[in-house]
């Protein structure tokens, strides 16, 4: 089930599952397509999902501009 989030309206996009396990390790997904990891764990996991995303809330606009544009294309 998604919720939306503060300031959308109307249909509920879908969303990937932000977390994921791969080769017995834990990654994140960012909202700009970067996948964050390994963690040895879930819990591992959100928490530095948490992390980021107060960085990011503090960074400032080159910085997420950076992200937008060049997240999909790492890896």
């Amino acid at each position: 089930m998604s919720l939306q989030r503060i300031g959308e309206q109307g249909n509920i996009p879908n969303r990937n599952e932000r977390f994921f396990k791969k080769d017995d390790y834990w990654y994140y997904n960012t909202r700009e397509g970067v996948a964050i990891g390994p963690f040895d764990s879930l819990g591992e996991a959100r928490t530095g999902a948490s992390e980021f995303i107060d960085f990011i809330m503090g960074a400032g606009a080159p910085m997420v501009e950076t992200l937008t544009r060049y997240g999909r294309h790492a890896a």
